[in-house]
């Protein structure tokens, strides 16, 4: 039986058994999938690396064939073997130029013939490859120069970047692939820099080749597991999410035990506890400690201490309210009948009533033994109408009421200004005390409209003569706007939270801070 109440509370253990059940699939499956993603990703990485190796060893395989090719010639005229270089450019799919090396000058070019230019022999990694952002012919193009030499000759095969591009975008759908040639990197939009990919990858793995002196290394963006996950493994995610909430129905079923609502409340009540917790209420004029609303706690053995609104409402509709109120009224009686002397002279003390209480004469009596355990002028007690049920006047009601103002007892409507009854009660009763709802209080200093309506509100209360009593007063400035406007009673977290009767006491022997 779920809580949104008082149900809320008593079944939170049984529920977060059933949910700790509901969720051991995912927290099981959940490092499976992650593990199998992982190994799937890591695989992947080292596949398409080891695949962008095989393909850029056949280009320079390529390359190597076209130089084995044309290293005889070197060292002839140009002019004798141009036509043989640039032959061997057209036949191979890779080659962009073939250049001819002889006592390390660059001499001839399948480009431009005849040429002239030092050969930078140093530049090569272990004299075979160089990787280059550009050269004089493509200043803004990649270039990979394969470099084959037999004593002072040699050839220079230079292999277009869009080749190495291609490679790198086709091999690096799914992962981050880059090819590095000593301290030189080219990344799959062009870019050739000395800088290695920034930041930590995931699963990050190189694939060297064992023929020429480069590497292609391969890694994820940090998070790929999660994501991949995410769009991958949505029927697991599913399955397992099955699994849980049938295990947690099950789990639940088992643990349902067969103790309602009504009868956690009974016993509850028979154990006493609920037991009362006291706001006081200032004084606006004086400073000093007007009185207290007293606050109804459930102090549960296992949950701890339940605010009211978890169990209240549900009291009230299994019609438990009443000996609740009763029992309430002792306690409060037993707190401040020991303690009358601490109390300043016609102290105000508010106890909240329901419609349930208004229809039962029984009141008069408790509140007649409620007055009876303390002098005559020595607490005024005041009975807060709430709304969550109307109060139906009727021939008993009148009476209750008449005769509760022969006793003394002052009646006040709470959270004025929220219910719908609120009026009705102004027309249909004697109303002493307003108390204002802490809505419209925390709306002072922001919301226009609240402020009309506050301010109506008090317009009222002054036609009709009547106490007023603002709840929820927060901060300093709250403070003000009310005094300024006559609100001569306040209540709220600025001065003080509800209490037990032992702070309480120790709280009332301190003047309250404004």
């Amino acid at each position: 039986m779920p809580f949104s109440t008082l149900r809320t509370r008593g079944r939170a253990r049984r529920l977060s058994t059933s949910l700790a059940v509901a969720a051991l699939p995912l927290l099981l499956g959940m490092p499976l999938m992650y593990w199998q993603a992982a190994t799937l990703l890591q695989s992947r990485a080292a596949k398409s690396a080891a695949d962008a190796r095989t393909q850029l060893d056949a280009m320079l395989g390529d390359a190597a064939r076209a130089a084995g090719v044309v290293l005889p010639l070197a060292g002839q005229a140009c002019e004798n073997v141009a036509q043989t270089l640039r032959s061997q450019v057209a036949v191979s799919p890779f080659s962009r130029s073939v250049n001819l090396v002889a006592d390390g000058l660059i001499y001839c070019t399948s480009l431009m013939g005849a040429y002239e230019r030092d050969e930078d022999t140093a530049s090569y990694v272990r004299g075979q490859l160089r990787l280059m952002a550009g050269n004089a012919v493509t200043p803004d193009r990649a270039v990979l120069v394969y470099r084959q030499a037999e004593g002072n000759h040699g050839v220079l095969i230079g292999i277009d970047g869009q080749h190495l591009i291609n490679l790198l975008q086709i091999n690096g759908q799914e992962v981050s692939l880059q090819i590095t040639v000593g301290q030189s990197w080219i990344y799959a939009d062009g870019r050739v820099t000395a800088t290695p990919p920034s930041g930590e990858l995931e699963y990050a793995t190189q694939a060297a080749s064992s023929r020429y002196p480069f590497r292609v290394a391969a890694g994820y963006a940090p998070g790929v597991t999660l994501q991949y996950m995410q769009d991958h493994y949505q029927p697991q995610w599913l399955l397992f999410v099955i699994l849980g909430c049938l295990a947690g129905a099950g789990s639940y079923r088992l643990g349902l035990r067969a103790t309602s609502p009504g009868t956690a409340l009974k016993r509850a009540l028979e154990a006493d506890e609920f037991i009362p917790y006291y706001q006081p209420v200032v004084d606006a004029r004086t400073g000093s400690w007007h009185g207290i609303e007293t606050l109804m706690r459930w102090q549960h053995p296992s949950e701890g201490l339940v605010p009211p609104d978890q169990f209240i409402p549900l009291a009230e509709r299994l019609g438990l309210i009443v000996p609740m109120t009763r029992a309430l009224m002792r306690q409060i009686r037993e707190d401040f009948a020991e303690r009358a002397d601490q109390l300043p002279r016609g102290f105000h003390i508010g106890i909240n009533i329901t419609a349930a209480q208004c229809h039962d004469l029984h009141l008069v009596d408790e509140c007649r033994d409620f007055l009876a355990a303390f002098a005559p002028g020595q607490i005024t007690l005041i009975l807060e109408l709430t709304e969550r049920q109307m109060i139906t006047p009727t021939e008993i009601t009148e009476r209750l009421f008449a005769e509760l103002r022969q006793l003394g007892v002052r009646i006040a409507i709470d959270d004025f200004g929220t219910g719908h009854s609120s009026l009705a009660y102004l027309r249909e009763f004697r109303i002493d005390v307003l108390k204002i709802d802490r809505s419209f209080i925390s709306m002072i200093d922001s919301h226009s409209l609240s402020r009309h309506l506050l301010d109506n509100i008090l317009d009222l209360a002054t036609r009709l003569q009547l106490d007023l009593v603002a709840e929820g007063v927060e901060s300093a400035e709250q403070v003000q706007y009310l005094t300024q406007r006559g609100v001569r009673y306040l209540q709220g977290f600025h001065f003080a939270r509800p209490m037990p009767a032992a702070p309480l006491f120790d709280t009332l022997r301190t003047p309250p801070t404004a």
